[in-house]
């Protein structure tokens, strides 16, 4: 499979193609529609590539006693994880609804299937890849039946093993060519000491033939946009209107300007990248014209003399001459005119000295 595939209607990913921006709005919308409409046009004004919410149906995700069990966090929203959980979670019916406004706004639109049950409906929902959360990795009947829709996938890492990442990348692969691995830490917010970002480097080396990308819960840009820098092709990145709200993802997501300050960062990073084509650029010609050096006769050269060393030195000279890299190419060689000391050697001067690279 090559490096690289559409994980969204005419969006490549891998290769060269710029890195890929999730908005993770999961359920930081409070429960309510409004909010989760204005949080997709944030994503979008800020520039990023697909808003993502957090789909679960509860019955399938949790059994019973989970669901009953007291819930007195001052981040819940009922008396139970159930009614709690029940508060942020949208029907079918106001999923098509945000999916239709994400499409009008023009941004791609997903959720992460919390449960089999979730990813049949995003899956009739049509949504343009799948995303799997940290939770869900080391779950195998999920991972094959997911894989086998036929879906591009994102596959988040959080709390695995790379002995476990080893066979979610052959359970998937198995069924499904188009997914990325996404370097992942399960903590909210995330501390800098706990990110790990060489895990990329190791997946990159692992898995040579999928994307490899990061999902971030840390405070700020700077872990992000360096993972960009390390060659993370999708990036995920939690998003809150207001990080005071309540909910436990707020800490650890990012504001409207912070988003739009990563976005910034990732594409200057980007271009900054560049083709790894090390060569004199067009924008360095005014320094090299203004400060290049060139050979300069250290002392008076006759015509017929035999160059050595001693008699050459180099500095920012009028006309150019020579340049430094080919010193020792002019030793042995026979000057063809008069040079006055701290004259230019001029290619002319010599003939034929064999030189090793032209400025």
């Amino acid at each position: 499979m090559p490096l690289k595939f559409e994980l969204c209607p005419g969006r490549m990913i891998g290769g060269s193609h710029p890195c890929f921006i999730i908005a993770e709005i999961g359920q930081n919308h409070q429960g309510d529609i409004e909010i989760a409409k204005k949080m997709i046009k944030m994503a979008k004004d800020c520039g990023a590539d697909c808003a993502k919410f957090q789909k679960s149906e509860l019955e399938h995700k949790f059994n019973q006693r989970a669901l009953e069990r007291p819930y007195t966090s001052q981040h819940s929203w009922g008396k139970t994880y159930g009614e709690h959980k029940r508060h942020l979670e949208f029907s079918h019916d106001q999923y098509r609804e945000l999916q239709r406004y994400a499409k009008e706004v023009g941004i791609f639109f997903t959720a992460s299937g919390m449960d089999e049950m979730a990813v049949e409906f995003l899956h009739e929902l049509d949504v343009p890849f799948f995303k799997v959360g940290s939770g869900d990795t080391n779950n195998f009947p999920y991972l094959e039946k997911t894989a086998q829709k036929g879906r591009p996938m994102v596959v988040s890492s959080g709390m695995q093993s790379m002995e476990t990442m080893r066979r979610v990348y052959e359970t998937v692969k198995k069924h499904n060519q188009n997914f990325c691995l996404l370097q992942c830490t399960s903590a909210y917010p995330l501390q800098p000491e706990d990110v790990n970002l060489r895990v990329i480097t190791q997946y990159q080396k692992e898995f040579p033939d999928v994307p490899i990308g990061y999902s971030g819960h840390e405070t700020g840009i700077y872990v992000t946009v360096a993972a960009v820098a390390m060659g993370a092709k999708v990036v995920e990145r939690h998003v809150t209107l207001d990080r005071s709200w309540k909910g436990s993802d707020h800490a650890a997501s990012l504001e409207p300007e912070d988003l739009a300050e990563l976005v910034r960062a990732i594409r200057t990073v980007e271009l900054a990248l560049g083709s790894g084509d090390k060569r004199m650029l067009p924008c360095e010609v005014p320094c090299h014209d203004k400060l290049g050096k060139s050979v300069v006769a250290k002392v008076a050269i006759p015509k017929g003399t035999e160059l050595t060393l001693e008699m050459l030195t180099v500095k920012v000279a009028e006309p150019r001459g020579v340049a430094p890299e080919d010193i020792f190419s002019l030793v042995g060689k026979k000057v063809l005119v008069d040079i006055e000391e701290d004259e230019s050697m001029m290619e002319e001067a010599v003939g034929n000295y064999g030189k090793k690279a032209k400025v």
